[in-house]
């Protein structure tokens, strides 16, 4: 099976540019449902075996600065927080997809130089070592 052509790849990355603008409003995170004992001793959740009251629903994402935020939901916006998760997952795949495209582009364009003359490969290289941290001064 032969690689893909340029404007096969420009045309496959053109579809998926348009998939991405259909994918609509979307947001990140994740739904728990909860359930909470209040510590009653004669309430039923104080019971063996009982849930706990609930559900409560809770919309969480992580946030720069690895921070966590979450908010209650309220009942009525659940289905809808769930389904612009979903919208989220499928925004990730379709740009994973275009990236990927997108290198097969890059490597499938002639470089051009200067002089003319074709390209030379150079293959991946590895890039240099991490830097370390600096010291903090003394206290």
């Amino acid at each position: 099976m032969s690689d893909p052509s340029l404007p096969e790849l420009e045309a496959e990355r053109d579809r998926l540019y348009a998939r991405l603008a259909a994918v609509g409003d979307f947001r990140r995170g994740s739904v728990s449902e909860n359930y909470r004992r209040c510590g009653k001793p004669n309430c039923a959740c104080a019971r063996p075996g009982h849930r706990g009251h609930g559900p409560r629903f809770l919309w969480t994402r992580a946030v720069r600065g690895d921070k966590t935020r979450g908010r209650q939901l309220a009942a009525g916006e659940v289905a809808k927080v769930r389904r612009e998760l979903a919208r989220y997952a499928e925004f990730a795949a379709a740009v994973e997809q275009i990236v990927e495209v997108s290198e097969k582009i890059c490597e499938a364009r002639p470089a051009r130089s200067a002089a003319g003359a074709p390209p030379v490969p150079e293959g991946e290289r590895g890039g240099s070592m991490p830097r370390s941290r600096p010291r903090r001064p003394p206290r």
